[in-house]
């Protein structure tokens, strides 16, 4: 069985277009994506940041810094 990320809050943006999830790693480390989904795509959400491989000590720490590169989340 495959171990995943457990997502540890999930971010939407007014318009339920794009998200931010953070989320802690099966080896305690965590890490952000920005996510966006088409109303008309029934394939669901796919990343559009890629900052999915940043690692961080702490949850507040990829919060921080899902802050400052996502401009739409800054701005909530």
């Amino acid at each position: 069985m495959a171990h995943r990320n457990k997502v540890m809050q999930s971010i939407n943006a007014p318009d339920g277009s794009l998200c931010v999830d953070i989320f802690l790693r099966p080896d305690g480390s965590f890490g952000f994506d920005e996510f966006r989904r088409d109303p008309e795509d029934p394939n669901g959400w796919y990343s559009i940041g890629h900052y999915g491989a940043t690692v961080f000590k702490t949850q507040q720490d990829a919060e921080a810094e899902a802050e400052r590169v996502v401009v739409w989340l800054s701005q909530l």
